[in-house]
């Protein structure tokens, strides 16, 4: 029975976008899965990027972030375990990324003139929806329908700087744990709520939650993180609290994890800011939320130095992955090592339109693909004489199968030259 209620509440996610009034033909537009997203001018989300949606890499049989899903769900189901032995964390990986303004910022207490929001850090089908930029999009949505126990597992998009270790497509989980003053203690009736209006907001706590129980979910909270994080990276791994600042939560902390010497960001969490449980109807409830990146685990795990390998559908590389228990240990072992082959590309930038350089990197990305492995801004000066300024970018050029002439490379960094000059009207120097 509960595998049905999850699989309905999952397809009313998923069908929520599946509008009725499609647009003209007429009209320039997105179509996804039935629904029409007509363009505007905050449409930006190219054909490149919508061809990763639906691509779900991370539930494809042994591939290494599967693996490390796997891991993460079986820990939260044989540690939270309800008074009939069924798992009490319900999981949602699947759900449609497309979601609206309103899920990926406002429902989250985003404010209205965050970086984040802005066109040259998402990926817009319009002015109203998006490509999600994280999986703490679905929360609200969830928590509205009643659960008070999920994980979320899906792809992000992101408009981001290129090395080996960004992508403008990458994966996270999210979970969410909400209590009742009832719940944690049910042999106190004298502890009615969850709330004392006596108390005022500090770095510990928010406004109004009553002191020991917000200490109690905290506690709860650092010690499932911590013993999840032992889950993956060994029994003795040291881990560390950091402060931290995030507009849903508070207070808020990241998690580290001291890995080949070096301290290492885990995962962000805290307590759910209050506003957002009370809009989600959750009004007598406290909870807390993590969210965590699954290439950036995977990564350190097993040794995998460039991000573009999860995507690469070899056999060579899939095929390491190929193991029977998750908790399998693996170090990655390089197919083969190719060459890389690298240019320059000067440019003015235009004095009359709005430059970013994320712009020239998603421009750079839907044209060469996985074939760009860096893209590096290695100079920039304004000239006094033209009252102009002029950007130098080096991009390396680097297929992960096999070698690259520098013939196919200059046939590519010509066609960014020439969409760089058509599309964000610079001047080739």
């Amino acid at each position: 029975m509960i595998f049905e209620r999850r699989a309905i509440i999952t397809r009313v996610l998923n069908l929520r976008h599946l509008s009725s009034n499609a647009k003209s033909k007429d009209i320039p537009h997105t179509a996804i899965g039935g629904c029409h997203y007509p363009h505007d001018d905050w449409t930006n989300v190219s054909t490149k990027m919508l061809s990763y949606v639906g691509r779900n890499i991370h539930l494809q049989n042994n591939h290494p972030l599967s693996l490390i899903r796997q891991r993460i769900v079986q820990f939260f189901h044989k540690t939270f375990i309800g008074r009939t032995g069924n798992a009490v964390f319900s999981v949602y990986d699947n759900l449609n990324p497309i979601v609206t303004v309103e899920e990926n910022f406002d429902s989250l207490l985003i404010p209205v003139d965050h970086p984040s929001r802005k066109k040259s850090d998402c990926y817009y089908l319009n002015q109203n929806h998006l490509l999600r930029a994280h999986t703490t999009a679905h929360q609200a949505r969830l928590m509205s329908m009643g659960l008070n126990n999920f994980l979320i597992v899906g792809d992000v998009y992101r408009r981001d700087e290129i090395d080996s270790t960004h992508y403008p497509v990458f994966h996270q989980v999210d979970a969410v744990r909400l209590r009742t003053a009832q719940d944690l203690f049910p042999l106190d009736a004298s502890i009615l709520s969850v709330f004392d209006k006596g108390v005022e907001r500090t770095e510990e706590t928010q406004e109004h939650y009553n002191k020991e129980i917000s200490c109690l979910m905290i506690n709860e909270m650092k010690k499932t993180l911590e013993m999840m994080a032992s889950e993956l990276f060994g029994k003795d791994v040291k881990t560390r609290w950091v402060s931290a600042y995030f507009p849903f939560t508070h207070p808020s902390f990241e998690l580290e994890i001291l890995h080949h010497d070096k301290w290492m960001e885990v995962l962000g969490c805290g307590l759910i800011e209050q506003k957002i449980l009370k809009t989600a109807g959750a009004v007598n409830h406290i909870g807390w939320a993590f969210g965590l990146g699954l290439e950036r685990l995977a990564m350190h795990l097993y040794e995998i130095p460039d991000i573009r390998l999860f995507w690469s559908e070899d056999l060579g590389f899939l095929s390491q992955f190929n193991v029977e228990d998750p908790r399998t240990p693996i170090k990655y072992k390089p197919v083969s090592i190719y060459p890389p082959c690298s240019n320059d590309i000067s440019f003015w930038l235009p004095q009359d339109a709005p430059f970013a350089s994320n712009d020239f990197y998603d421009l750079v990305r839907n044209i060469g693909g996985d074939l760009i492995e860096q893209v590096n801004l290695i100079d920039e000066f304004t000239s006094p004489k033209k009252k102009m300024t002029s950007h130098c970018y080096r991009i390396v050029y680097r297929h992960m199968e096999r070698t690259l002439t520098q013939e196919e490379v200059n046939v590519i960094h010509k066609d960014i030259e020439k969409t760089a000059v058509n599309e964000l009207k610079v001047t080739i120097r």
